[in-house]
């Protein structure tokens, strides 16, 4: 058994070996890479730009334009080519705060901890505050007529536990291993909703706008100790960043004064607070804008290799590891590769295309749109590729970035079997960084899922979760200071090197099965 177990661990030491062997890795580009990626990092520099500067990039909002005219600048003073913007949508009106403030007035004064939703209207009042206890359409009967003007709770209490284990963690070989040994992803089924639970936020949404409360009220389903989750307004029907929409003002309370003034109410105690928001709606033209750079190529420069990363944040702090981490690296991955070009001499065969996409928070709309001008035609009203461009033919791989400030262990690989042994000939070189694990796996949620659906390799770097989810994602603490330059100097010199032997094979990433969609009569999925 043991000389059993030898040969079976030569046989695939050889088998690995081979396969590496098979797949091209120049190390003279990786220790130039490697020297300009860790040793020169500019990573902390771009980030501190991109979010205490530039930050938040909240869609269709004035500092987004402000903070794509900084990248645009930026990427042409490197040296990028074909440089500039290209526009989609329409995503419809913008939203920009000036001024914010609540506090409580009785039964005593404090300042309340709490953001406004974003595309929430100016308000300015004070009122009483009043605990909608209603779970179906005849509870909301009985606050008809009671509402205008009072502020309004939704939200139970949610208990609050003092944090024994801290919210940063790394990977280990446990979880690492579990991501190695993933089987082939199969298709998700389609969600079962609850149509009786939306008839109930419908009415519930419509009631809401036909009493005009003064403002309503809620508490995130996770966050504490002053971290807060915000994302946009709601309403009855139709998007609250619609044009000439009307919502009713929506703010995110932190969830220690959230159950401070249920409690309150519970005891019979009557609370009044006081708002003060000034909030504008912009972008009359409704478009937004993607940013695209480019390290042109030469034998093969129509076929090209796509890198990026979202641009835009929300609103509540300065999108600093959602996603200016991912954006800054895959910046930073631009610079080292000019750099080392510079360097070497060696250009690459195919074009390298950088893309800073918008809109990613509402639906992946910026490389969607992107999708639609450049690789399929898609059914009315979906994202199902109905047909394929000759352009979709072009792209060899699309690399992403969008899980915070964690450094790179390994990337999934999205089912796409036929990728594994080039990817682990090309984390080899790696190891020393802690990255070397290939996933058959997919994750989701970001940009990369927009080239998977129209065939495209796409993929998403595996990530040290860090405290991302815990504590800074779409939250008020996710600033500058919740950034790791050494995390992020080592993901930029990976996807760099990533980028460049994608650019240099002599044949394009192979690709996995992909199938159309069916039209169907009325032209939809």
């Amino acid at each position: 058994m043991k000389n059993q177990f030898l040969l079976f661990t030569l046989l695939i030491t050889a088998c690995f070996s081979q396969v590496t062997a098979q797949e091209a890795v120049n190390e003279d580009l990786n220790t130039i890479i490697r020297k300009h990626g860790l040793d020169q990092s500019k990573a902390l520099e771009i980030a501190g730009w991109m979010t205490d500067v530039y930050g938040p990039r909240l869609t269709g909002s004035p500092m987004l334009d402000k903070a794509t005219s900084w990248a645009e600048k930026e990427l042409k003073d490197w040296g990028m080519k074909n440089v500039h913007l290209e526009s989609w949508g329409p995503f419809g009106r913008g939203w920009e705060m000036s001024n914010f403030e609540m506090h409580a007035n009785a039964p005593g004064y404090w300042p309340v901890i709490a953001y406004p939703k974003a595309w929430s209207p100016s308000v300015k009042g004070t009122g009483e505050v009043v605990y909608m206890d209603a779970s179906t359409e005849e509870d909301l009967a009985k606050f008809k007529g009671k509402l205008k003007g009072k502020f309004i709770l939704l939200d139970t209490i949610r208990e609050v536990k003092e944090i024994w284990e801290p919210n940063a963690k790394r990977h280990d070989a446990e979880s690492l291993l579990g991501l190695a040994n993933a089987p082939v992803p199969t298709p998700r089924p389609r969600r079962n909703y609850n149509l009786n639970a939306r008839s109930f936020r419908t009415a519930l949404w419509k009631m809401m706008e036909d009493e005009q409360p003064l403002a309503i009220l809620d508490r995130s389903y996770k966050g504490d100790h002053g971290t807060v989750f915000v994302s946009g307004a709601r309403t009855a029907e139709g998007r609250s960043r619609d044009k000439d929409k009307a919502v009713v003002p929506q703010f995110t309370v932190a969830v220690e004064h959230y159950n401070r003034i249920l409690r309150n109410l519970q005891r019979g105690v009557e609370v009044k607070l006081t708002v003060d928001l000034a909030a504008t709606y912009t972008n009359p033209d409704e478009m937004e804008h993607n940013i695209i750079a480019e390290i042109p190529g030469t034998d093969l420069k129509d076929e090209v290799v796509m890198f990026g990363a979202h641009f835009d944040s929300w609103h509540t702090a300065t999108g600093a590891t959602d996603n200016g981490a991912g954006s800054t690296v895959m910046m930073e991955a631009a610079r080292i590769l000019l750099e080392t070009i510079k360097e070497s001499g060696v250009k690459p065969r195919r074009t390298l295309r950088l893309a800073l996409w918008t809109g990613e928070e509402q639906g992946l709309l910026g490389s969607r749109g992107y999708a639609k001008d450049h690789f399929a035609e898609f059914a009315p009203g979906t994202y199902t590729p109905q047909s394929l461009k000759p352009e979709q033919e072009k792209i060899s791989a699309y690399y992403n970035l969008d899980n915070g400030t964690g450094k790179v262990r390994g990337i999934y690989l999205q089912g796409n079997e036929a990728v594994a042994p080039i990817f682990r000939a090309w984390l080899q070189p790696f190891k020393d960084l802690d990255a070397n694990t290939v996933s058959l796996g997919n994750t989701g949620g970001t940009d990369h899922l927009t080239f998977d659906a129209v065939g495209i390799p796409g993929f998403q770097f595996i990530q040290e979760p860090m405290a991302y989810f815990a504590r800074t994602h779409h939250s008020n603490m996710d600033n500058f200071d919740h950034l790791s330059g050494d995390d992020l100097a080592q993901a930029a010199t990976i996807i760099a090197s990533f980028v460049m032997h994608t650019a240099m094979r002599d044949e394009m990433l192979p690709r996995k099965a992909h199938e159309l969609a069916k039209p169907t009569a009325s032209g939809g999925k």
